[in-house]
């Protein structure tokens, strides 16, 4: 077909997929220079990306329940779209399609989709084994003729200068920083608070790193960084800052973007820190990097994927479903406190010497 006037995405949730829809984006404006952009997308996301340059943001707020659908109608006001790609496999993304008018309505191929996602598209992208999220969703532009693969992906994410200043307040310029997001929303994802403390211990005694703990203001965010400051030796060290709670979203894009690697397990601010160009250490057990791990710079991960899937499915990997989690008690444990220093002691010497940007 050719290149669409006007396109919808549909995409609600979460914030690290949110991120995998960035180079999308950056790609339909490169090859499509006068395509409409609308983005139908949570609450919570929008506070991530509002001000991209180029979009149409629709919020779909789905604590509103039936409401939401309601104002959802009115904000699209009988409007019709070329296209309609249909990122979200879930149930309420395909109510939600049967509002939005489109000539063609793109959506995923039948091993991945799933809640009858097939009766609410025409057609499909391509069925590819093995892709990483952000290359899937990328695909979403083959079947309009558009380019399908990224080489380089361009994130683009907006951040004002206000965010970036509040970045600057708190990270120190002078020596390497490491900040610890240690909590995912899957909390057999989180790795045991001891084990984060011995690496801020580690950052600090044996590195001279700044040590920033960073997360939202939830209550086991807040119970789980008291947990690791109080396990800590350090923790009465100048180079120790909680900022556990005390940011938005977009601080801690701007924070990600200063600070030169980021911990943390299988969760939004992985994505968050390299869309921002940042290194990041991974810990992976539960979940399969290959598939969900951080876009660039996989090799600083801790990878106990395959492990998890022998101990506790008593096959390798390879052997599972693409996808699969393995979100079993215990299993983070197969990631070792001597491992992620050893990752860390090898990511210090790599980057040692280099200018902070």
């Amino acid at each position: 077909m050719t290149s669409p006037k006007s396109l919808c995405i549909l995409r609600l949730s979460a914030i690290g997929d949110v991120t995998h829809v960035l180079p999308v984006i950056h790609t339909l404006q490169q090859q499509a220079p006068d395509c409409r952009i609308t983005w139908i997308i949570g609450k919570l996301e929008h506070k991530l990306v509002k001000g991209l340059p180029g979009v149409r943001f629709i919020v779909f707020d789905k604590s509103k329940g039936l409401a939401a659908y309601r104002q959802l109608r009115h904000d699209l006001d009988g409007e019709r779209f070329d296209v309609l790609l249909h990122m979200q496999v879930a149930l309420r993304a395909n109510l939600a399609t049967t509002l939005i008018r489109a000539e063609v309505k793109v959506g995923y191929d039948r091993a991945r989709a799933r809640d009858l996602h097939g009766l609410f598209i025409d057609r499909r992208i391509e069925a590819v084994s093995g892709q990483h999220v952000l290359d899937c969703l990328h695909s979403f532009l083959g079947p309009i003729g558009l380019p399908a693969a990224v080489d380089q992906p361009v994130w683009n994410l907006s951040v004002n200068e206000s965010d970036w200043a509040f970045a600057d307040e708190h990270v120190d310029s002078t020596r390497q920083t490491l900040c610890i997001s240690p909590v995912s929303s899957h909390q057999r994802r989180n790795w045991a608070s001891d084990r984060y403390a011995a690496i801020a211990d580690h950052a600090i005694g044996q590195h001279d790193m700044q040590l920033i703990l960073s997360g939202g203001p939830s209550v086991l965010e807040r119970e789980i960084g008291d947990q690791i400051i109080r396990a800590m030796h350090h923790s009465d060290s100048p180079r120790l800052l909680d900022l556990i709670g005390k940011d938005t979203l977009k601080q801690s894009a701007a924070l990600f973007g200063r600070v030169d690697l980021l911990m943390a397990p299988d969760t939004g601010p992985m994505h968050l820190a390299n869309a921002m160009g940042t290194d990041v250490l991974g810990l992976h057990a539960a979940s399969n990097p290959r598939r969900s791990g951080t876009y660039r710079a996989l090799h600083w991960s801790a990878d106990r994927y395959d492990e998890a899937a022998r101990k506790f499915k008593g096959k390798p990997a390879d052997d599972l479903a693409w996808g699969t989690k393995l979100e079993y008690d215990q299993v983070m444990d197969l990631i070792t406190v001597q491992e992620v220093r050893d990752i860390l002691d090898r990511w210090v010497s790599n980057t040692s010497g280099k200018t902070k940007i």
